[in-house]
């Protein structure tokens, strides 16, 4: 029996890829679970609009993070703001002193926005008063610029027991857009259809990849007249196209089973998804070319696909983790796809307003692409043959035949 084991602990040292799934993922659940998974906001990026902005914006609770202020912007220049994604409340202060502000809050924000209620709830509170009435049906919802500042024109400042008046902004009428009901479908839905990509761009190309080296598939396709861009774009065709349909199933399924809505471009919505499927579908190939077998893609796909489920904005929004771990969430694909997916879906967001993870994911795709093309051509090549700069092995375009001619 001591020989049995000592026999496996010599095996698992050799094997450093489960060794470091063994050590690395009990830690990186432990730093995401207990560090950095927190639904707990406490910095809540908000514009203040209106000619009082520079006074309301020193009224506001901590919690809510000033990061602009525009004494020159209405109602339609937050609504704008708020779609564009560029803040999370935006705060329009009347014209008059004594009408009460109007607060609006991006839904799709889930966590952001419900912490943005409790903070106003607690400032009403502490002030003695009733506490903000949220806006929160469709028909509010869609309500014009114009009427919704006449509704916020026509509160008037409340009352202290003692009588004496209270600052309008703590009387604020809040409106909930986007997702006003705050309904977790309607964020979770655009999230699924990155975690899908991710699955078959990462994990089913590089099985399917490794299957052929092991079945012994992938020194036959090298000997033959193939150049290997033609065998790699065949590759990985198959799941770019099913990764596709899974995709479409989603979106359709989301909105037709969960009310989820569909109120931007789907061509902007399907350049943020071939751009990141390319980056997935690299990544596979990647993990393929260094793996020699089934077990370790899957140990690999799983060391790739973990951060990003859990680090991304999926389920834990990146403003609420610490800088030591925010700063991964910033490096990984998934991140910038489940920003131009909610961005498009729920918010409407036009194309110019997601220049930056479009152009992320771009700069991605290509790298990773031009990686792993290379690794797949080099894989591609006979031993002691190397690849050619046109892309060619010297097998199956003439290469061999001028070999034996030499020999």
């Amino acid at each position: 029996m001591w020989a049995i084991a000592l026999k496996e602990f010599r095996e698992l040292r050799r094997d450093r890829r489960t060794l470091a799934m063994l050590f690395l993922l009990p830690f990186l659940f432990l730093v995401v679970f207990g560090y950095a998974a927190s639904f707990d906001v406490k910095a809540i990026p908000t514009i203040v609009f209106g000619a009082q902005a520079d006074r309301v914006a020193g009224l506001l609770p901590k919690s809510i993070d000033v990061v602009r202020r525009d004494p020159t912007g209405g109602e339609g220049a937050a609504r704008d703001a708020l779609r564009r994604g560029e803040a999370v409340v935006a705060v329009v202060t009347p014209s008059q002193p004594g009408a009460a502000p109007l607060v609006l809050i991006d839904g799709t924000e889930l966590f952001a926005a419900q912490a943005a209620l409790r903070s106003l709830a607690q400032l009403e509170a502490t002030s003695g008063v009733i506490g903000p009435r949220p806006l929160t049906s469709a028909a509010q919802a869609g309500a014009t610029p114009a009427a919704s500042q006449a509704a916020a024109g026509t509160t008037a400042s409340a009352a202290t027991p003692s009588g004496a008046a209270v600052s309008p902004l703590l009387t604020p009428r809040v409106l909930v857009l986007f997702n006003p009901d705050l309904r977790t479908a309607v964020i979770m839905i655009p999230g699924l259809c990155g975690v899908i990509l991710v699955f078959v761009g990462t994990i089913a190309t590089a099985l399917g990849v490794v299957r052929e080296r092991q079945a012994g598939t992938m020194e036959q396709l090298a000997v033959m007249p193939f150049r290997p861009r033609d065998v790699f774009l065949g590759k990985i065709a198959p799941y770019l196209l099913v990764a596709a349909a899974d995709m479409v199933v989603i979106v359709v399924a989301g909105m037709l089973l969960f009310d989820v809505p569909f109120r931007g471009s789907v061509l902007t919505f399907a350049l943020g998804a071939v751009l990141f499927l390319f980056v997935t579908l690299g990544t596979g190939v990647l993990i393929s070319s260094v793996s020699q077998t089934q077990g370790q893609a899957i140990q690999l796909a799983m060391f790739t696909m973990l951060p990003q489920m859990l680090l991304s904005g999926l389920f834990f929004p990146l403003y609420a983790m610490p800088w030591g771990v925010r700063w991964i969430g910033y490096c990984l694909p998934l991140t910038y796809f489940i920003k131009v997916a909610r961005g498009v879906m729920v918010r409407g967001a036009p194309i110019g307003a997601l220049w930056l993870p479009l152009t992320v994911l771009a700069v991605m795709a290509v790298v990773v692409f031009t990686l792993s093309t290379l690794r797949f051509r080099r894989d591609l090549a006979p031993a002691g043959e190397p690849v050619r700069p046109g892309g060619g092995t010297g097998a199956g375009d003439g290469g061999g035949a001028a070999a034996e001619a030499a020999a």
